[in-house]
């Protein structure tokens, strides 16, 4: 019996991208489709042939690689001729949370009302020129909002010294959290400067992981991933 493991390939989190060998993308799955809209091809392929194995086969290297809110932690190169070769990246895995969300006791809410509440808090205590871009359209959803609130005065806080902050919400197309065993789409919250303070770091994860918010911190950066609970 024939099996076609393209579906298979499709299915998998893990983005595949199979190039030729002068760099033109052959193949390649959903999660690669979403990765390619924060690394260029060009850094990808440099990546495959610099960590490909010296003979046919394949090789797999540890090491960590982050694009925007993608982290991985090995990847795999492999090739059989000299016209393709294959690149596979390994999610690095998510941390357990501690406990279930209790969704029941949280209010639905407008995040773009909450997050102006917080933005207006800041500028009481702050002179920093800021910038915001939000999506009017996200609807509203269930949070915590007093575990919220802290945390968005925390990240805020962390960009007190900025010459300039860059505030961003939208709807992360085509990704996903798993929730108390569902799957959930993500809002994510960025905010960016020239740089920031790292003193409250571990308070802002703390904040966000009571909330199963994921949070990628970056020497530029503050990200949130927010489930969109309903």
């Amino acid at each position: 019996m024939e099996i076609n493991f393209e579906s298979f390939i499709e299915w998998d989190t893990s983005p595949f991208i199979l190039f030729s060998n002068e760099g033109k993308i052959l193949y390649l799955n959903n999660a690669a489709e979403i990765l390619f809209g924060y690394v260029s091809k060009q850094e990808l392929y440099d990546i495959t042939v610099a960590y490909a194995p010296q003979s046919f086969g394949y090789k797999r290297t540890a090491l960590t690689l982050s694009y925007d809110s993608f982290l991985f932690y090995a990847i795999s190169v492999g090739y059989e001729n000299e016209e393709q070769i294959s690149l596979r990246l390994y999610n690095t895995p998510q941390a357990k949370p501690k406990h279930k969300l209790e969704t029941d006791k949280m209010m639905t809410t407008d995040i773009n009302i909450l997050l102006e509440a917080n933005i207006a808090l800041f500028k009481t205590k702050n002179t920093n020129k800021l910038r915001l871009l939000v999506d009017q359209d996200l609807p509203e959803f269930k949070i915590d909002q007093n575990n919220f609130s802290k945390l968005l005065r925390k990240t805020l806080d962390a960009f007190r010294s900025s010459d300039s902050i860059d505030i961003s919400l939208k709807l992360l197309i085509g990704q996903h959290l798993i929730i108390n065993g569902r799957k959930e789409a993500i809002v994510q919250l960025s905010v960016d400067a020239n740089g920031r303070y790292i003193d409250a770091d571990e308070e802002i994860r703390a904040y966000a992981s009571e909330s199963q918010i994921k949070c990628i911190t970056t020497e530029y950066s503050i990200k949130l991933e927010i489930p969109l609970l309903h």
